[in-house]
């Protein structure tokens, strides 16, 4: 197995936190937030990983992520090509061919991702993208009969699911690709409307690093839980 880390991010909504680095090498604990995804990556035994950054900066992923025991791809981007099209861009430099593990560079999960494949390789769709239920920000009032209020929740989950930015891709979804954009907006949409899209549901760890408090909850989590994420 190899896999695709998005890493194109600028970390501009990070302001100082990020440093000046890309956000996919932002220190959390100590490491950078790209490290523990390879991490993830090693344990399910992906050995070769490509990672999709802005050209001119594939030294300092090196520098930072290259003793980490796989081998790393650094695929530089001569411009900005979009989600879709990094992914595409990166998926040239492949060894082998079947499915793939592709992810976005600012997330943490503490998800099995040999139960992910397993999944996707039982039902043979194109893609599978991994979801986790929606958590309201704010608390909800509960109403009864008459518009009584029965009850108070706080941050409840949702009945809904939202795609977190993991994925497995097999060939068909790769060569669907767009060379530029986003595949969140084509490709997705189209392999969904043609019954070619799984999901596996994920209610466990997912964090995005978008912001200085995104950041802040990543720490604490990472710090309190060192466990979760070897």
């Amino acid at each position: 197995m190899e896999a695709i880390i998005l890493a194109g991010g600028k970390g501009e909504r990070l302001g100082d936190a990020a440093e000046g680095l890309p956000k996919a090498l932002v220190a959390l604990a100590g490491r950078p937030l790209a490290a523990y995804q390879i991490a993830l990556l090693a344990q399910a035994g992906v050995e070769r990983v490509l990672i999709s950054c802005a050209a001119g900066q594939e030294a300092v992923f090196e520098q930072e992520l290259g003793d980490l025991g796989v081998e790393l791809v650094l695929v530089g981007e001569p411009e900005p090509l979009g989600r879709g099209g990094g992914l595409r861009l990166a998926a040239q430099e492949r060894r082998e061919t079947g499915p793939i593990y592709a992810m976005n560079g600012d997330e943490l999960f503490d998800i099995d991702l040999s139960d992910l494949l397993a999944r996707h390789t039982d039902k043979s769709p194109a893609a599978t993208i991994t979801v986790a239920p929606l958590q309201s920000h704010l608390g909800v009032v509960d109403l009864g009969p008459d518009d009584t209020v029965v009850g108070f929740r706080e941050a409840p989950l949702l009945p809904f699911w939202v795609n977190t930015g993991l994925y497995v891709l097999d060939e068909e979804a790769i060569e669907r690709l767009p060379e530029r954009g986003d595949h969140e907006t084509t490709t997705f949409p189209e392999l969904a409307a043609e019954g070619r899209l799984g999901a596996w549901r994920h209610e466990g760890l997912w964090l995005t690093v978008n912001t200085p408090k995104d950041l802040r909850v990543a720490q604490a989590f990472v710090e309190s839980n060192p466990e979760r994420l070897r």
